[in-house]
């Protein structure tokens, strides 16, 4: 009797794992799929950088992103051969789509480029250390747990990059393909310029200035984002200029 209790109990757990969707670790294929795309992302968003960026600390910071997620990219593939996974050649559509607005955005990059390396870094540790921790094969779990250091300070990096950039008015402009405004920094209203943040990108960069609640973004006709967040409790509307700055209560 205790034994057929213990057996249904059992069975009960198992169902209820089925019919729960993982949220801890990913799988070892799905976990290769991607740290593998976003290790490809890394290697070629940063290629585009090199050419197309003017800041001398975002060139050498791309440089870096080439050298270690090429090694990261080799290793992965050669411990995905050992356990008979299959290792993806393409970007999947999300970093696919970031790469052709980099490559189609107008020199230089900078903005773009370091918006999407904080954005990849922060899913990349996230992934990163899920598998390290919960992860169902010993190599990757093991190459997860030594990479995750290294994704950390390419993190630390570029957001000391970005506050760099965002406290510099002089530099932001200048790294932004933008028509020629005033240096004003964080103004009383967006500055209208050529603004190349996706939507996405405008929501995060909103985020990170301390709104939540971020919707209806639209990009009017002088390439300024608009839409509505809220902030200590109260809802406003918010504007995302193509330098970055995050103005409140605009129209």
């Amino acid at each position: 009797m205790k034994s057929s209790l213990l057996l249904a109990a059992a069975a009960a757990a198992v169902a209820l794992t089925i019919g729960l969707p993982a949220l801890a670790a990913d799988s070892a294929q799905d976990f290769v799929d991607k740290a593998a795309s976003g290790g490809i992302f890394e290697v070629d968003s940063s290629k585009i950088a090199q050419d197309k960026a003017r800041d001398q600390s975002v060139k050498d910071f791309a440089q870096k992103m080439i050298d270690d997620h090429g090694k990261a990219n080799a290793k992965l593939k050669t411990i995905a051969g050992e356990e008979k996974l299959k290792v993806p050649t393409e970007l999947d559509a999300k970093h696919k789509s970031d790469l052709d607005a980099l490559r189609s955005a107008k020199d230089p990059v900078d903005n773009e480029y370091v918006q999407m390396q904080r954005d990849a870094h922060t899913d990349a540790v996230k992934l990163f250390e899920s598998y390290a921790k919960d992860g169902d094969n010993a190599q990757l779990k093991a190459f997860a747990q030594e990479t995750v250091p290294t994704l950390k300070m390419h993190k630390d990096m570029i957001e000391k990059i970005a506050s760099t950039m965002d406290g510099n008015s002089s530099t932001t402009s200048s790294t932004t393909p933008a028509v020629s405004t005033s240096d004003t920094k964080n103004p009383a209203a967006p500055v209208p310029g050529a603004n190349s943040f996706t939507e996405d990108q405008a929501k995060s960069r909103i985020q990170d200035a301390g709104f939540s609640d971020v919707s209806k973004l639209t990009k009017d006709d002088k390439g300024i984002w608009r839409g509505q967040a809220t902030k200590d409790g109260k809802s406003t509307t918010v504007s995302l200029d193509y330098q970055g700055n995050v103005v409140a209560g605009t129209d």
